[in-house]
């Protein structure tokens, strides 16, 4: 684990061995998430390929102190493109794939359409939409708001709290270590950074404009979904897949994974994984 300043906010990242593959791997989490939920993929890939994976600004590890919040202007999916490349840049990173998780899918695939001579590949992970439903973004927006608005600090310390977050999202529940790692994360999440990362990923312009920066990629681009996902069903995924040259028509770059909810690197990592090396080779 290293930290790295990124317009004066410190990003904690880490980086693998490097590897004989002419491209570095990057991961980007979902929100309220981190980047320790990459683990299990990066296990597993990282003998073949350099894994970054990093916490966005705001969550995780990347906390902002009250004599930050000045030079925090916005929480949108710009700001965290910039952040990125700003990242990969001191990383000294020229060739990546970009890896992203929900929320993460949206910032990987505004990333390679923003600095598109080096993200070669991207793929989207329970990641997928492009349909602004009004009064359905509206509710979202809502909840989410009251969801971190009220998360009091000692929620992690409740008995036998991490069992509900285990079974949270997912088919098949999750063992306690990661029913706690999703606790904290969620408490730990910036009010800041939460509140502004919902609101201004989800306005209208910003949906509708998602499939447009999907059409115009050039790099492949790959979607993986679970098949019982609630949070992102597979046919909003397949809906904004359909925008990039890979579809063809009949979904040719979307890989649905059987009995998966909305945690697929945690739920199913070798099949992941297996798509991944895939998708690369």
């Amino acid at each position: 684990m290293a930290n790295i300043d990124i317009r004066g906010v410190p990003h904690t990242y880490e980086l693998t061995t490097p590897t004989s593959s002419p491209y570095v791997l990057v991961f980007i989490h979902g929100w309220l998430l981190s980047r320790n939920y990459w683990q299990p993929l990066i296990q597993r890939l990282s003998a073949d390929y350099q894994c970054l994976s990093y916490d966005l600004r705001g969550f995780g590890d990347s906390q902002i102190d009250s004599t930050q919040k000045k030079l925090v202007s916005t929480y949108s999916l710009t700001a965290y493109v910039e952040d990125l490349a700003i990242l990969l840049a001191k990383l000294n990173i020229s060739s990546a794939c970009l890896i992203g998780h929900s929320l993460g899918g949206t910032i990987a695939l505004n990333g390679a359409y923003k600095i598109l001579d080096i993200i070669k590949t991207v793929v989207c992970i329970n990641s997928g939409g492009g349909i602004y439903l009004k009064e359905e973004f509206e509710r979202f927006r809502f909840a989410g708001a009251q969801i971190i608005k009220f998360r009091p600090r000692w929620l992690p310390y409740l008995p036998l709290i991490e069992q509900i977050y285990t079974k949270t999202q997912v088919v098949t529940p999750l063992s306690r270590k990661w029913g706690r790692q999703l606790l904290f994360d969620f408490v730990a999440a910036s009010y800041e950074a939460s509140l502004g990362s919902l609101l201004e990923s989800t306005t209208e312009s910003e949906v509708n404009r998602l499939p447009q920066v999907v059409s115009d990629l050039k790099q492949p681009v790959y979607f993986i979904v679970g098949a019982k996902d609630k949070v992102m069903e597979p046919k909003y995924v397949r809906h904004l897949a359909s925008f990039h040259w890979m579809f063809q028509g009949c979904g040719a770059n979307v890989l649905e994974i059987p009995e998966c909810g909305h945690l697929s690197m945690l739920e199913k990592p070798d099949i992941v994984a297996t798509h991944i090396k895939s998708f690369l080779q």
